[in-house]
């Protein structure tokens, strides 16, 4: 049996990874944006956005963007802020885009909208958990989605050049 102060240590230490990810990029900006680890671009009921969205993608022929992630993530915030420049133009312009806010589903209790990644066969290990789907809304990069929880610590010319392949 492992002693309660162990696990304590433990739980603490999981809470705390976050941090040092932030702590690392926290010197990192991003032109025009005052704090690109804060955002509102994550929205509460995403269900009917995520339909709008795919029904808009059949007419467009666009793929959809779906960005689960949540406003109190920096990696979240870091990837919704960066999408919004300027320079990302053409990737909006590529994608029917949606922030769904699913919390932190992989810290027990911060979860949000499991039916988000029920639906789309996700188990979250990380935010954002970024899906590329298809008019009907098949994912189509399965294996890239969960990889994007480090999102803020990625270039931005990698980020660009993942979304516009």
């Amino acid at each position: 049996m492992i002693p309660h102060p162990v696990l304590a240590l433990a739980a603490a230490l999981v809470l705390a990874t976050p941090c040092v990810g932030a702590a690392d990029t926290a010197t990192r900006t991003i032109p025009g944006v005052a704090d690109p680890y804060r955002t509102e671009a994550f929205i509460a009921a995403p269900l009917p956005a995520i339909d709008a969205a795919l029904a808009a993608a059949v007419r467009s022929g666009k793929h959809v963007l779906l960005v689960m992630g949540t406003n109190g993530c920096h990696d979240s915030a870091w990837f919704a802020n960066l999408i919004a420049t300027d320079r990302f133009a053409p990737v909006r312009d590529r994608y029917e885009i949606v922030f769904a806010d699913i919390g932190m589903p992989h810290i027990d209790g911060l979860g949000r909208n499991p039916d988000v990644a029920k639906r789309f066969g996700f188990k979250i290990k990380g935010t954002p958990t970024i899906a590329i789907l298809d008019a009907r809304g098949h994912v189509l990069n399965r294996k890239a989605a969960p990889k994007w929880r480090n999102a803020a610590s990625r270039a931005d010319d990698d980020i660009y050049d993942e979304l516009m392949r």
